[in-house]
C-alpha cells in the first residue's frame, strides 16, 4: 500500500495533469489485454493515471488483488499512477452497497458502478441507489440520468461519467445537460476494452467538446475534477 500512497501523493503534487482514465477493462473481464500490457500501452500514449476496473460482482472480487500486482509494477517501473478497481455490473440494486464495501475491503481503489445505459437491461433503480452511496466513486454511463439522481451524486461526491464508448455515448448530451443543471462533478472515461479504445488527452477534449461542454468546463473536468477524484480515493484508502 505504501507504493500506492506515494504514487497518489506524487500525482496530486502536479500542477497540471496529462491524460487520465478511471474506467477500463482487461482480460480479467471482457477486455482483450493482460493488465500489464494495458498499463504499458497507456503509459506510452501519455496517461498519467489509469485505473483498471474490470466487470465484477460478488462472484469475482478476487480479481482485485491480482490487478493490484501489475498496477504496483507499473508504478514502480514506469511512473504511471496505476490503480486497481472494479466496475460493479448488473449487481442487484439493493446489493450494490454491500458488494461495494466488500470490493473496497479487498483493495479496490476505484469503484465504478455500471449505470442504466439505454442499450442494456440494467435493473431500474441502479442509478438512484448508487447516487446515495458515498463509497462509490463513479456512476458510469448512466443513460437517462434524472435530476434527482444527479442531485444525489453531487451531495455524495460521486462523479458522473462522460464516456467515449460508442455503445453508451448516445446519451452523453442528456447527461451533460442534467448534470450541468445540478452542478455535478463529471469525469471523462473511455470504458476501454481494447487498445484502439484508448484516448490521448486531446482526444478526450474532443469528446467533451462534442458533448457540448465549453472550454472552461472541459478544463474543469480534465484537471480540477481529476484532482478531486484522486483526492477522494486517497481519503478513502488512507
Amino acid at each position: 500500500m505504501k507504493v500506492f500512497k506515494k504514487a497518489i501523493e506524487d500525482f496530486l503534487s502536479k500542477e497540471r495533469f496529462g491524460r487520465c482514465d478511471f474506467h477500463t477493462h482487461s482480460f480479467f473481464s471482457d477486455g482483450v489485454l493482460l493488465p500489464m500490457e494495458q498499463l504499458r500501452r497507456a503509459t506510452v500514449i501519455g496517461h498519467e493515471a489509469y485505473a483498471i476496473t474490470d466487470h465484477a460482482s460478488a462472484s469475482n472480487l478476487d480479481i482485485i488483488p491480482k490487478l493490484a500486482k501489475d498496477c504496483e509494477l507499473a508504478i514502480k517501473h514506469w511512473g504511471i499512477l496505476a490503480l486497481p478497481g472494479v466496475e460493479l455490473t448488473h449487481v442487484p440494486a439493493n446489493a450494490i452497497e454491500e458488494v461495494a464495501e466488500k470490493a473496497r475491503e479487498m483493495g479496490a481503489f476505484v469503484i465504478v458502478v455500471h449505470g442504466e445505459t439505454t442499450s442494456e437491461p440494467v435493473e431500474p433503480g441502479t442509478n438512484l441507489i448508487t447516487s446515495k452511496l458515498a463509497n462509490v466513486d463513479i456512476l458510469a454511463h448512466p443513460g437517462l440520468l434524472t435530476r434527482e439522481e444527479a442531485k444525489l451524486c453531487k451531495q455524495n461526491n460521486i462523479f458522473i461519467e462522460i464516456t467515449s464508448s460508442s455503445s453508451h455515448s448516445m446519451t452523453n448530451g442528456h447527461i451533460a445537460k442534467v448534470g450541468l443543471e445540478e452542478n455535478v462533478k463529471f469525469i471523462q472515461n473511455t470504458d476501454a476494452h481494447k487498445p484502439t479504445d484508448m484516448l490521448t488527452y486531446s482526444q478526450g477534449e474532443k469528446v467533451l467538446l462534442g458533448t457540448g461542454f465549453h472550454t472552461d468546463e472541459i478544463t474543469k473536468i480534465l484537471q480540477n475534477n481529476v484532482r478531486s477524484l484522486v483526492s477522494k480515493i486517497n481519503d478513502e484508502m488512507f
